[in-house]
């Protein structure tokens, strides 16, 4: 008996035995412990490799390695994207949601482990980025790849790669609440209980793996220490309006810098120069080496002065003023080192990046608020709330970022100033960007789905699969008569009208010539070309569902030619036949 075969009697018994709502919670479970088991992993084997590679550096001056690791880096996982993986793998959540968009949820199999080991050269050797996005990637692979092995439909299987990706954003940081949310927020999946149980279930199992394998210590945790104090409010709603500037150029920054590297054609130039550059960056300031926890980690563990180590500014380091120009500039090259690194062909996400620039952002805040007004301020509370208002106003996520940080603290101290910056930096940064950094590049392409049902089924409606071909064709040269006979064997009331390299050229509309049609006489006096209307407009095959909409209610036609970018006539596309399709397909997408 062959595989296929065994297979199917293998779904039969299941369909047979076991209900489909039970048999989602079981591969819930099992995605979570693979998705918690990578994150170990990865996070184990980068973590022992940069140790290897920095653990013996001087603390009190440059270290010139700190130039050449992350060249290194970037080379190694270039060379091993061209010749083993030889496709794109590349900012990871945002090639979830095109697959969620556009593919049917297909997301390939090979990014169940290449994102991994790409993003292992690049972090470990210091590559500017985070390893949150490989991971969640990966988990995301495996819903998928499950869901298309087990043969399951589109709305099953997105909640797969949801599950996946919550269950490693869990095991990252052990916070299944935030990476449920995330699920819901990040992802866009639907907010209702046959989605929420998957989604808890895989992420609480891949933070009790995380937990069995780590212990107690996370990558990132942190104990609050100084309580909030209701008279600061006032200075998180000034942080709330920074954070969501300063998010706002994370994201325009990443973008110009990511489109002028990207226009080097040749990937050995551009991995030659993003190299250096980074190298050079990176040798300047060594805090933006890596992920940036450990620098994260020293700033809320009381020895901020520690981000000078190991650099050229080493001297200035007990200087208050001075340190905190080191720090703005930490904070305005960390945008560009993390851009550099993904462009030039490193792999790697932005959450680290965003806790990071968080982190610094807070504390700067807290430092000028207390050189400046008669009150002392927590740095060590600015910096994570700061955490929360970055990611929030990069991620457009507010609660995966207030309940990350409430999660990472271990409580619930600093939930109100969590709220309220978080908030404010969204407010702040949806005024001049209403798409994330993940999102940007898909909307405006029209592949992004959203909460908002009606655009989801339409962006999931392909264009080839309502493709009208069965009309009938004539020429400009034929005459009535000839048009006659070619309507006594159609059912339409359409007629394309082209030419003989079957350029569509006009259309000829059976109720424009009811009155003629009947008259013999005319039959041979007059062409098609002469009764030919120009359509109200035109569409591609490449078109998204959402412009072809928007083209009939301009309009107000029920019936547009497809015509290729050269003019060639493809078929028609009908408003009745796009509401059947979507009708359908709301079936599959909605709720039972």
């Amino acid at each position: 008996m062959d595989n296929s075969r065994l297979l199917a009697k293998i779904l039969i018994w299941r369909v047979r035995h076991i209900k489909q709502k039970q048999f989602v919670l079981m591969l819930s479970l099992i995605i979570g412990v693979l998705s918690g088991l990578t994150a170990v992993l990865l996070k184990n084997v980068v973590h022992y490799i940069g140790q290897f590679l920095t653990h013996q550096l001087a603390t009190t001056t440059a270290n010139l390695l700190y130039f050449a690791y992350p060249l290194a880096g970037i080379f190694l996982t270039v060379l091993y994207v061209k010749f083993f993986v030889k496709d794109n793998i590349g900012h990871g959540v945002s090639r979830i949601l095109l697959a969620i968009s556009k593919k049917n949820s297909n997301i390939k199999s090979h990014n169940t482990y290449s994102s991994m080991i790409a993003s292992t050269f690049t972090v470990a050797f210091g590559g500017s980025v985070g390893l949150e996005a490989p991971i969640v990637l990966t988990g995301s692979s495996l819903g998928s790849n499950i869901g298309k092995f087990l043969h399951l439909n589109y709305k099953t299987t997105t909640l797969l790669i949801g599950c996946g990706a919550a269950g490693a954003l869990a095991a990252i940081f052990k916070a299944p609440i935030a990476a449920l949310i995330f699920g819901l927020e990040v992802l866009m999946l639907d907010l209702t209980m046959s989605s929420i149980i998957p989604l808890m279930i895989s992420a609480v199992t891949g933070a009790l793996i995380s937990n069995f394998f780590l212990g107690k210590g996370v990558i990132f945790s942190f104990t609050i220490y100084d309580p909030f104090i209701l008279g600061n409010i006032p200075y998180y709603i000034i942080l709330g309006i920074l954070s969501g500037f300063v998010s706002l150029y994370f994201t325009r920054g990443n973008n110009y810098v990511e489109e002028k590297i990207g226009k080097i054609t040749n990937p050995y130039q551009k991995l030659l120069l993003g190299g250096v550059l980074l190298g050079l960056v990176i040798f300047l300031f060594p805090p933006l080496y890596g992920e940036g926890y450990d620098s994260l980690r020293s700033m809320l563990g009381g020895n901020p002065t520690d981000l000078a180590n190991q650099s050229l500014f080493y001297a200035i380091k007990d200087n208050y003023w001075l340190f905190l120009g080191f720090l703005l500039l930490v904070l305005v090259f960390k945008v560009i080192a993390m851009a550099i690194t993904t462009s030039s062909g490193g792999v790697g996400g932005i959450f680290a990046p965003a806790l990071f620039m968080g982190g610094v952002t807070g504390f700067i805040a807290a430092r000028v608020i207390n050189a400046l007004s008669f009150i002392n301020v927590s740095e060590r509370n600015f910096a994570l709330v700061g955490m929360a208002g970055i990611m929030a106003g990069v991620m457009h996520a507010p609660l995966t970022a207030i309940f990350l940080i409430a999660e990472i603290t271990g409580g619930y101290g600093l939930f109100i100033p969590l709220i309220v910056t978080a908030t404010i930096s969204y407010l702040t940064i949806m005024y001049f960007e209403p798409h994330s950094i993940y999102t940007r590049r898909l909307a405006k392409r029209g592949e992004l789905i959203t909460h908002h049902k009606d655009k989801a089924v339409l962006t999931l409606l392909k264009m080839g699969r309502v493709i009208e071909k069965d009309l009938k064709t004539v020429h400009p040269e034929n005459s009535l008569g000839e048009l006659v006979k070619v309507i006594a064997k159609s059912k339409r009331n359409i007629f394309p009208v082209i030419d003989d390299e079957n350029i569509l050229i006009g259309i000829v509309l059976l109720d424009n010539i009811r009155e003629i049609i009947f008259n013999a006489d005319m039959y041979d006096e007059i062409k098609v070309e002469e009764i030919m209307v120009t359509p109200p407009a035109y569409t591609s095959p490449k078109e998204s569902m959402e412009s072809v909409m928007h083209k009939f209610e301009e309009t107000g036609a029920w019936n547009l030619p497809v015509v290729e970018e050269d003019g060639k006539y493809v078929g028609f596309i009908s408003k009745s036949k796009i509401f059947n399709a979507y009708r359908r397909l709301l079936v599959q997408f909605s709720d039972e």
